[in-house]
Order: structure tokens, then sequence, then C-alpha cells
């Protein structure tokens, strides 16, 4: 029965934990990328287990905002994922992005396996090559560790709260740059 269910299903998904930042802005970005099936706002990174958001902002448990998507790597591999991440933030700043300052803010990618550490570490050494920014990549490439999902308001937020101020005057403008530089990897309902 086991392998009957299996070729029935030949869809098989895989997850990737990147932060960039504020996480609603990976999150509105991601959630209208065509192969990304699921995205959980929440914190990876730190030494305090199950922390709360304000614990986070307040910088001592050394979690990052993060995402985790899961993923059809048949429709966005994690390359895709990668090119979407070095474009959406900026990967040149140490613990900030834009006015948000602090480690919670960092860029990082927390890999769950050999492939996705080559993937990052191979970009990264390609956009530096390329001199695609004008300073040096900072991004973080670390074992991905537990993650710990935001507390339920954090979930979806841009889309239920678009005319919140951080939302319009940060989250929007991004999500408009991404929806422009890849309007052929959006999903057909986004």
């Amino acid at each position: 029965m086991t392998e009957q269910t299996n070729s029935l299903s030949n869809t098989h998904m895989a997850v990737a934990t990147l932060a960039g930042g504020c996480f609603w802005c990976l999150e509105a970005c991601y959630q209208q990328l065509d192969g990304v099936k699921s995205v959980v706002s929440g914190y990876e990174g730190g030494h305090v287990e199950n922390p709360t958001y304000e614990q986070v902002c307040d910088g001592d448990t050394g979690h990052a905002e993060v995402v985790r998507l899961t993923y059809d790597p048949d429709v966005v591999t994690f390359e895709e994922l990668l090119i979407v991440f070095f474009q959406i933030h900026d990967p040149t700043t140490l613990n900030r992005q834009g006015n948000d300052i602090g480690t919670q803010y960092r860029s990082a990618i927390f890999y769950h396996d050999d492939a996705q550490k080559a993937a990052a570490d191979h970009l990264i050494a390609e956009l530096m090559a390329e001199m695609t920014y004008q300073h040096p990549i900072v991004t973080q490439v670390v074992p991905a560790q537990t993650f710990w999902p935001a507390e339920a308001y954090h979930q979806n937020y841009f889309r239920q709260h678009p005319d919140q101020g951080y939302c319009a005057y940060v989250v929007a403008p991004k999500l408009k740059k991404f929806r422009e530089k890849f309007a052929r990897r959006l999903k057909s309902a986004a």
C-alpha cells in the first residue's frame, strides 16, 4: 500500500529557511512565488526555547526572524528561492535591514542539507565575483536549527494588514519590486 501511495504522489516537498530582515517582507513575496506551497514566519538561530516576539525584538535570544518555506522543487528550485532572497533584501548590511536594526534582522540561510549549503555558498561566491553589490555580502550560511513558529498574528501579516504603516511603507514597495522583477514566476492567482 505504501508503494502504491508513493507512486500516486509524484510531488515531493522540500523545506528552506531564510532570514532577511523582517519576516513580513519575505513572507509577502514568497507567498506569491509559484512552487511555494506554504510560508510560516518564525524564529531560528537562538538559544531560548519557544521565544516570543518581544523576546526576539529585545535581541537577547540570538534568534533571527525567518520564513520557513515548503516548496515543490519540481516547480521552483532552492537556487531560484535564493535568487529571489538576494533580490528582496540587502545581504550587505550586518544585523540590519533599512531602519530595522539588531541581530534578529540579520541575513542568514539556514540550510537543511549539504546540497542547500553548497548552493548557497556557490551563489554567494558568484554574486561576490560579479560584484553585484557595492559592499561584501554578510549573509550567514549556517545549519538549520530549531524553528519556532511566530505567534499567530504574524502569519499572513501583510495580507491581513496592508494599510498598517510598516506594511504600506516598507513591505508594499518591496512586494511591488518583487512582482515586477519576477512577474513570470508568480502564482497565477497572486
